[in-house]
């Protein structure tokens, strides 16, 4: 960064213009819509199966307390798919198009040649980065959303809705339910900030999109693999995906803060290390493209 740059006063109308045109620009790609269109069809098709299965005479799957388990309640509440479909889109699904998108954010860029050309405008490159980074997140919150929003249009078409009963036996009203699905929601997108700043900080070690976003998702996957390992149980509380189903906590009453308190912090710190790794690479990489 030079020393003009460093001095340079920035318009911060100006900033939000980067970010409004990098959001813009982000949504309109149809390798965007695609992922968002099978984030959204996720919902449907389970619904559907839930549906067939239970006219069939059989009940659904699923027992117990969390995650995946909220697939035995749906015949009873149609809310319940919006629980499921989180779960179920979670370990793989939403981090894996988050990955694609961070992972594309600079390296991409780099790769059209026209990341020089966003850095000759009054931005700097921490400005910049930052912005790519408030975009991701931007995706994981629109990502999540639709998720929850396909679940609860198919929900409410297929099967029936009203107060439901909580992981921990007790009844609370349809409203008071939807306010917990939008908590749920907004936790889950910010159980992915980990992924979205790991994502990032590849992003800036290579020119490649296509290497950056596929070096990402191998990461996903592998995390995922070690964190169903036994003997590496030490190792799991510190993956970024250990925790990530203790949402289904918000569905017990009351409350349980624990592990959703453990992954918050962790996904912070991983925000913390990966992004200030991203910055570091970032600001001291030499632009060519």
């Amino acid at each position: 960064m030079s020393r003009g740059e460093a001095v340079r006063r920035v318009n911060p109308l100006w900033t939000l213009g980067l970010f409004r045109s990098e959001v813009l620009t982000t949504f309109r790609r149809w390798r965007t819509l695609a992922l968002l269109g099978v984030l959204a069809a996720v919902p449907v098709l389970v619904g559907i199966a839930v549906r067939i299965e239970t006219g069939a005479g059989s009940s659904a799957g699923g027992g117990g307390g969390g995650g995946p388990a909220f697939i035995s309640q749906i015949t009873n509440n149609g809310l319940f798919l919006v629980f499921t479909a989180l779960a179920a889109t979670l370990p793989f699904f939403l981090p894996m198009a988050v990955g694609v998108i961070a992972g594309d954010a600079v390296a991409g860029e780099a790769g059209a040649g026209t990341l020089r050309y966003l850095l000759v405008a009054p931005a700097g490159r921490t400005r910049l980065l930052l912005t790519k980074y408030a975009t991701v997140m931007a995706f994981c919150l629109v990502a999540t959303l639709v998720v929850a929003v396909s679940a609860l249009i198919t929900g409410a078409l297929l099967f029936p809705l009203g107060d439901l009963t909580t992981i921990s036996g007790t009844r609370i009203s349809f409203s008071e339910g939807l306010l917990r699905a939008l908590l749920i929601a907004l936790v889950v997108a910010v159980s992915l900030t980990g992924v979205a700043a790991l994502g990032l900080f590849v992003s800036t070690l290579t020119n490649s999109g296509i290497a950056a976003m596929a070096t990402t998702v191998g990461l996903l996957i592998t995390v995922q693999i070690l964190d169903q390992i036994p003997q590496l149980h030490a190792l799991h509380p510190y993956l970024f995906s250990h925790h990530w189903l203790s949402f289904a906590d918000l569905m017990r009453e009351p409350v349980y803060w624990d592990d959703l308190t453990k992954n918050l912090g962790l996904q912070a710190l991983y925000a913390l290390v990966f992004g200030s790794a991203a910055w570091a690479r970032f600001t001291g990489k030499d632009i060519t493209a």
